[in-house]
Formats: C-alpha cells, structure tokens, sequence
C-alpha cells in the first residue's frame, strides 16, 4: 500500500504551542485524527493572525480548505505539549499550500509527532467562487 509522504519546507516562520486536551483525545487514549486536524486548525487560525488576517479576511477575500493531507509519525496523549509550526509555500493563481510540522516538546530535543499539509484556495463566500491570490498576501505569508 502505498503511503502519504510529505516534503516539508525547509524553513518554518511561525509556530505555536498547544496542550493536549483530554477532548481531544478518542477511545484508544491518544489524539484521534479529527483532533489532529483541529489542532493544525488552530495553528492556521494562530499563523494567520500573526500577519493581521482572519481566515474569512484576508485582504478582501476568504479561504477555503481545498484538500489536507496528514501523516502521522507518534501519538500524541494527554498533556503533551504540542509545538505546531506553519508555512506558507507553493503558490499559484487560486492558492497556496500550509504546511505544519507537530513536535512533542521534551526535556530533550523535540519528537517528531506528524506532518500535515493544507491546499488553501481563496474564495468569495458572497458569490460562492473562487478568486485570485492577492499579492499582498503571497508577500505577507511567504516572508518576503
């Protein structure tokens, strides 16, 4: 069977810290994978105001979660501290690609617990379409 691989940038610009909630965890004790992508969600919500957007407003238009793709490398349990960073890569005329890297925070070094990738399409919620990139954004959310 073949399997989702995930090539993640080299560079990450933004990452944030998350606790394992006990809601987030399924019958098997650890995080199910609804809670995985919850949690990817709020780290897009976190990256995405850390540049003054909100997902429904960035420089005039919206986002729409086109596809998402997650590799899973270790459970995540209750209490871990969780750091999740995001970028923002592959750009074309309708969108872009997130990427997440999840670690579990250690006393040592971090433990690879997942990858995931987002295709993010910009839409008009209003006319119910998907539109244009702005530049400022593909600026913003590329670093340059």
């Amino acid at each position: 069977m073949n399997r989702i691989k995930i090539n993640l940038p080299e560079a990450f610009g933004f990452s944030t810290t998350l606790t394992i909630r006990v809601t987030d965890l399924n019958y098997g004790g650890h995080v199910g994978n609804d809670s995985f992508l919850s949690l990817i969600h709020e780290a897009r919500q976190q990256f995405l105001k850390s540049h003054g957007y909100e997902e429904l407003s960035i420089a005039g238009v919206g986002l729409i979660m086109a596809d998402v793709s997650i590799e899973f490398k270790r459970e995540l349990n209750y209490g871990d501290m969780v750091k999740i960073s995001v970028a923002a890569a592959d750009f074309d005329k309708l969108g872009f690609d997130l990427f997440y890297k999840l670690e579990v925070i250690t006393g040592a070094e971090p433990i690879l617990a997942g990858k995931a990738k987002t295709g993010m399409l910009c839409f008009d919620y209003a006319n119910k379409k998907k539109v244009t990139v702005p530049e400022e954004v593909i600026k913003k959310l590329s670093g340059e």
